[in-house]
């Protein structure tokens, strides 16, 4: 399962923490969404850490290092919102892996989003899904799935607000903080590719 969650808390990762980057509570003007960059990643590694702690995000433990994670999501469609007037706060973040390494799949991506907890039921999400649609279609990829635990109901909204459609379930597909748990397989497919 890769990972899928709106993030929480003031957690630490790697130095940086949540609470170190400016807050975003009443902040007027939408969101910039930008090209991710190796600048932003201390922000995306907190916000990814945070959602680990919320419990229904991923699997994951914790979140990796910066050359990790850039190692393992498709460069052309890794994307951080930003404050408006603000582009050093980091609000948000959606990246893709590749399902497989044969051309059959070429098509198919699986991706992550994940939000600030004070830049959430501001559009965030949203902002950051159209962006990767726009992307992903733009060079052909056709399917854009994800695994999400049930639980996870803001993120399950999200994506059927943004074209997702739940596909199957994979019970006890995985034991996560001493449980069995299961994810639901949503996926978008492309009415232009």
């Amino acid at each position: 399962m890769h990972d899928n969650a709106s993030a929480v808390g003031g957690t630490a990762v790697r130095g940086t923490a949540l609470s170190e980057a400016a807050p975003v509570a009443g902040r007027a003007g939408p969101a910039r969404i930008v090209v991710m960059t190796q600048p932003h990643g201390p922000q995306v590694l907190a916000i990814y850490q945070a959602g680990i702690d919320e419990g229904n995000a991923t699997f994951e433990e914790a979140a990796p290092s910066w050359a990790d994670f850039t190692a393992t999501r498709l460069p052309g469609h890794r994307f951080v919102a930003t404050g408006a007037g603000e582009p050093e706060v980091v609000l948000g973040w959606v990246a893709v892996t590749a399902i497989s390494g044969r051309p059959v799949y070429a098509g198919v991506v699986e991706h992550s989003v994940y939000v600030r907890p004070d830049a959430r039921g501001r559009g965030v999400g949203g902002l950051l899904l159209r962006a990767l649609i726009e992307s992903t279609e733009a060079a052909g990829i056709w399917t854009i799935q994800s695994g999400i635990f049930p639980e996870n109901t803001a993120s399950i909204a999200l994506h059927e607000s943004a074209g997702f459609r739940v596909v199957g379930r994979r019970e006890r597909i995985g034991r996560h903080r001493g449980r069995w748990r299961d994810i639901l397989l949503m996926e978008r497919r492309s009415p232009v590719v």
